[in-house]
């Protein structure tokens, strides 16, 4: 049964054709269809013909929709498609927001593509033919799992592109390219809002399998001041529980918090707290990470013949799911700490959560019974939902269709 995202997609490009023009796949939904993998977000660049145009076949499809006005970003309701025109920008400032952009419907089709961020997001595909155009080696950079920029000059004027070549290498295991590293070395964060920051971070924290090879290709562009400096006075330690925290992400109720917390806790409790003030501005976040790590330092100097030492932590914690998870992740001992966890799993009801890295087991059936009879933790807040941006913009309304 064919996809009804994609049947509306070539409805409209056939009457796009109609009209004289052509509708192109773009960016990341062509790029993970030659990866293999799965994206379900499907944005559509029309070419050829009117804006007003364009705004009729859609009305006569559906119910038009504008998701991101200054883009020229519209859709259909009960569709997840993104349909837009080409356009340019011109930067009018520092910040990742800070252009302005013109629709240009007959701008031509390499012109188009110039203004991706990266060879790999800037192919293009004909939604009725199939035909795929690359002005810039996209291809040939997927085979060599390259990420790479296409224009200096447009590329120079978004510092965005800089932490999107970090994630775009994390969560894909691509390479970053020298000369896209000269050229991020040379471009200035300091005015980018914490919310895109914080955006393509969490992007790696939580789809990457190495979250610390985001990090490493920020340093490897000499990036680390102006958002994540704190990190270099541990850095080993850091990368080091990061990594190894992402390999039970998916166990954890706040994953991103979670995540959050692992990488700051090799550091100095000012220093992680620094760090969280900087990058998010959602309170429960910060409490979770301060109030997590504080209690994993304490577990360290509580005897394993103590369960009620280890019950008064689980009750103080604010998620006490996740405390033994992050105490595999960030202990030194953090190898023998998960095959401790791996040993003792079957002895630990599913329902009780993660079983503990460490502590009497004893201790984990307490504190299940305290949370069974309302005496104990009442378990964590539910999380957002992984995959957009806490306290920032929606994909849709940036006009950002690269992934």
């Amino acid at each position: 049964m064919k996809n009804k995202n994609i049947d509306m997609a070539e409805q409209l490009a056939a009457r796009v054709r109609d009209a004289g023009g052509r509708a192109y796949y773009v960016g990341g939904y062509v790029r993970d269809q030659l990866l293999g993998r799965e994206n379900k977000d499907i944005d559509i660049e029309v070419h050829g013909i009117p804006a007003q145009t364009l705004s009729d076949i859609l009305d006569s499809l559906g119910e038009r929709t504008a998701m991101g006005a200054s883009f020229g970003v519209m859709g259909l309701r009960h569709y997840d498609i993104d349909i837009a025109m080409p356009r340019s920008e011109v930067a009018t400032g520092r910040g990742h927001r800070d252009f302005a952009v013109f629709v240009d419907p007959f701008i031509g089709e390499e012109k188009a593509a110039r203004r991706r961020d990266f060879t790999i997001n800037a192919m293009m595909e004909d939604v009725l033919t199939g035909e795929i155009l690359d002005f810039f080696g996209g291809k040939t950079d997927l085979e060599k799992k390259l990420i790479r920029h296409v224009d200096d000059l447009t590329y120079a004027e978004d510092p965005l592109r800089v932490l999107r070549a970090a994630q775009f290498s994390a969560r894909f295991g691509f390479d970053v390219a020298e000369e896209t590293i000269a050229l991020g070395a040379a471009m200035a964060l300091d005015a980018l809002a914490r919310e895109r920051v914080m955006g393509e971070m969490e992007k790696a924290l939580l789809k990457a399998e190495r979250p610390a090879v985001f990090f490493m290709q920020v340093k490897r562009m000499e990036q680390l001041e102006p958002w994540f400096g704190e990190l270099a006075g541990s850095w080993e330690a850091c990368m080091a529980a990061l990594d190894r925290a992402a390999r039970r992400r998916g166990e954890a109720a706040q994953p991103l918090n979670y995540m959050l917390a692992a990488l700051c806790a090799p550091l100095a409790p000012e220093a992680a707290d620094r760090l969280m003030d900087r990058l998010c501005g959602r309170v429960q976040t910060v409490q979770y990470v301060r109030s997590m790590n504080l209690l994993h330092r304490k577990i360290a100097g509580v005897p394993l013949s103590d369960p009620d030492g280890w019950m008064a932590i689980y009750d103080a914690s604010l998620c006490p799911e996740d405390l033994p998870l992050l105490e595999c992740a960030a202990s030194d001992a953090g190898a023998e700490a998960e095959r401790k966890m791996r040993d003792s799993a079957g002895a630990v009801p599913q329902s009780d959560g993660a079983a503990l890295c460490h502590g009497p087991r004893s201790a984990q059936s307490r504190h299940a019974a305290r949370r069974a009879d309302g005496r104990g933790s009442g378990g964590c807040p539910q999380a957002a939902a992984p995959g957009r941006v806490q306290g920032g913009a929606d994909r849709r309304c940036d006009g950002n269709p690269e992934g």
